[in-house]
This record gives C-alpha cells, structure tokens and sequence, in this order.
C-alpha cells in the first residue's frame, strides 16, 4: 500500500511536470512565446485529471509486475501489453492538456489519434530516447573511470569533484532529454490532431514516428 501510494506521488510529479512542459510547448508550437508561469499554469489548471492519470499508471504497473512473476508467459504478456500500453498512452498528456480530457478519455483519444493517422497495427520507432540512452551510456563509460581514478589519487577534493561533474551530467542529460521528449510529443500531437507539426519539426520526421508493423 505504502509502495503504491509513493508511486502515486511519484506519478503526480512526473505528470504534473510534463504537463507544464507540454502546454508550454503547444503555445509555442501555435506562435506564442510560453513561459514557466504559463505552463504551470496549465498544469495547475488539469491538477485533477494529472492525479487520476497518476493513479492509473502504478495500477498498470503493479499489473505488469504481477504478469512478469507469472513465468516466461507472463513476462511475455507483460512485454506485449506494456508496449501497447505504451504506445496508446503516447499522446495522453497532450490530449489532456489541449481537448481537457479525463485521465480515461486521454488514453482513449490518444489512442484514437494514433490510430487514425498511422492505421491499426503500428510500433514506434527509434528517437529520442534512444539517442539519449546512448549519450547516458557515453557519460557512464567515461564518469566510472574518472571516479575510480580520483579514489585511487586518495585526493578527496578530487573524488568529489569528479562525482559531483557526474552527477550534474547525468541530471543535465535527464533534463534535457525529458524536455526535448515532451516538446516532441506536443509536435506528434499536433500532426495526428491537425495535420501540421507548427513548422519547428520536419513533418516527415514526425510521421515517421510510428510505422506500420511488418508481418512475418
């Protein structure tokens, strides 16, 4: 119970965040020049619906987790309905955001949109995330070395020095990314609602951000 509850907080945070950065991006996307008071605003304004949506997503967690424990067909299932839940839920928080939806009615609508303009059977490709993975594994390969050489130097001031330097690295790194991802997500949304991206996303880009599965 504890567990969930830290989770649901957790959630609140994590949505309430990406809601701020996401309607700051739409008003951007429109022409506007956002700031951070305008996007909390949003955030603010959609506070009910960010913690219903925080509730449903440790309640599909804690699923998943409970298929996982199942055995190699659980750990299957879960693989299966974890990317489609994934996947569904990509455009939740700008639906939210912009059309005011329910936490349920966003994941409907998001999964709508992406239904609508990619067809039924579509996996999302490689972007963002996946760039910033690498560079996380850049700074990983490069920090461990550099700490473990400050701790063989028995130079304290060196060993923090390098640890704080890695620290603030992967903080940045996660910054920046959950920023460009969320921006990002504004941009899909926009070419899956109206058909246009706001001209800072090349369309074909953005269209390729899911593709038709291939069958074997």
């Amino acid at each position: 119970m504890y567990r969930f509850l830290f989770y649901v907080v957790q959630y609140t945070v994590i949505f309430y965040c990406n809601t701020a950065l996401v309607g700051a991006a739409m008003i951007r996307l429109k022409g506007g020049d956002p700031t951070l008071r305008d996007g909390f605003g949003i955030a603010s304004k959609h506070f009910g619906s960010i913690i219903g949506y925080a509730l449903i997503a440790p309640t599909v967690g804690m699923i998943l987790r409970w298929l996982r424990e199942r055995g190699i067909l659980g750990q299957i299932a879960a693989g299966l309905f974890g990317l489609a839940w994934n996947v569904a839920t990509f455009l939740a928080v700008p639906v939210l955001v912009v059309e005011g939806a329910s936490p349920i009615e966003a994941v409907k609508r998001s999964a709508q949109l992406l239904k609508k303009t990619w067809g039924e059977q579509i996996v999302g490709n490689v972007g963002i995330g996946a760039a910033f993975g690498l560079l996380f594994l850049l700074v990983m390969l490069l920090g461990a070395p550099l700490i473990a050489f400050a701790a063989s130097a028995k130079s304290t001031a060196l060993l923090i020095s390098a640890s704080v330097v890695f620290v603030l690295a992967l903080i940045a790194l996660g910054l920046i990314s959950s920023a460009l991802s969320g921006i990002y997500t504004a941009a899909v949304y926009r070419y899956a609602a109206e058909g246009e991206t706001g001209g800072y996303f090349d369309a074909e880009i953005v269209k390729n951000t899911f593709r038709l599965k291939t069958q074997s």
